[in-house]
């Protein structure tokens, strides 16, 4: 009985010093490398990535405490995005984020076992042979997508409401983002009758350029497709909608609020949030092949008037009852 009661008050002394060297390991421990990979310009990554970190920090996962964010921007010149998700397998980050079409495609063909956790917008996820279902991924790949054709129409019916006798409508189109909106977009305005005018822009500098061709084409007004390219550049954008005056809606909410007339998509900074928790789930030990694909499923409508009243545009209490934000 000595003996064991010794051997009992060793180990139970003991606890404190076993507890606090798991402690003290964790704490020194290396941070977890997380690979973001993002199409589109840094400036714009900032606030993205910050809401990727809100979402990891939600779950448990704090930036330079357990994670480390290994951020690499293309800069939307796709001639760099290969090499830097290259970078990010080889440097065998424990979760790869990939940020827009060409980049989820470009780490899903990279590799085979890194988790990939997507945040595409423009892409059919099974169509395009990234997963096997949306609720059984069944590979190293889920993530956040918009496989909705049928959004085409409420931009163009939108269009049509604000832009009355609508006949010539354009299309800023990314062709790295593949044909799967273009086509929804064409095929619902040959339902229309509408003589749709498809403008393929690969970078800024092709915007300007788009726009005047647009415009010597006779358009009334512009439709801006789903592209990291776009999205990372409301403002320009906008802008020449305005020089041009063409009414112009895209997806992105942000493009209303900084000068175009109408939006109508989802909240970017949310979906990256989400993306941030989806990571965290994978962190935790749950697998991207079980992992169900998500979806967008709040929307916005925002519509400013200021630059309705520029253009010479009425816009109708159709719109304006629908609008979740008016700027005035």
């Amino acid at each position: 009985m000595l003996v064991r009661r010794r051997n009992f008050l060793a180990g139970a002394l003991g606890l404190p010093f076993v507890r606090l060297s798991l402690a003290h390991a964790q704490s020194t421990a290396k941070p977890i490398e997380i690979g973001f990979v993002y199409e589109g310009i840094g400036a714009a990554s900032i606030p993205r990535a910050k809401a990727f970190q809100e979402g990891l920090r939600s779950k448990g996962y704090e930036e330079g405490r357990n994670i480390t964010t290994v951020i690499r921007n293309g800069e939307s010149h796709p001639d760099q995005f290969e090499p830097l998700v290259r970078e990010l397998v080889q440097r065998d980050v424990k979760v790869l984020f990939a940020v827009g079409p060409a980049m989820t495609r470009l780490a899903k063909a990279a590799t085979p076992t890194i988790p990939i956790v997507a945040l595409d917008l423009e892409s059919d996820p099974i169509k395009a042979g990234l997963v096997q279902s949306i609720t059984r991924p069944g590979g190293n790949l889920t993530g956040m997508f918009f496989d909705f054709p049928d959004f085409a129409k409420k931009w163009l019916q939108l269009l049509s409401e604000a832009v009355p006798g609508l006949a010539r409508p354009a299309m800023l189109w990314d062709p790295a983002t593949g044909k799967y909106q273009a086509d929804a977009v064409s095929e619902e305005a040959r339902s229309r009758g509408l003589s749709l005018q498809v403008l393929p822009v690969r970078s800024p500098a092709d915007f300007e350029p788009a726009f005047a061709n647009g415009v010597d084409a006779k358009a009334d007004a512009m439709l801006v497709l789903s592209s990291p390219l776009f999205g990372t550049n409301p403002k320009l954008i906008a802008d020449l909608a305005i020089q041009r005056r063409l009414p112009a809606i895209t997806f992105y909410p942000e493009f209303a609020r900084v000068g175009g007339l109408l939006a109508y998509g989802t909240n970017l900074i949310d979906l990256f949030f989400q993306a941030g928790v989806l990571v965290a789930k994978i962190l935790d030990g749950e697998r991207p092949a079980t992992l169900p694909v998500e979806r967008p499923s709040r929307f916005q409508l925002v519509v400013n008037l200021k630059t309705a009243a520029l253009l010479g545009v009425t816009m109708p209490t159709s719109i304006l009852l629908r609008a979740d934000e008016v700027i005035e």
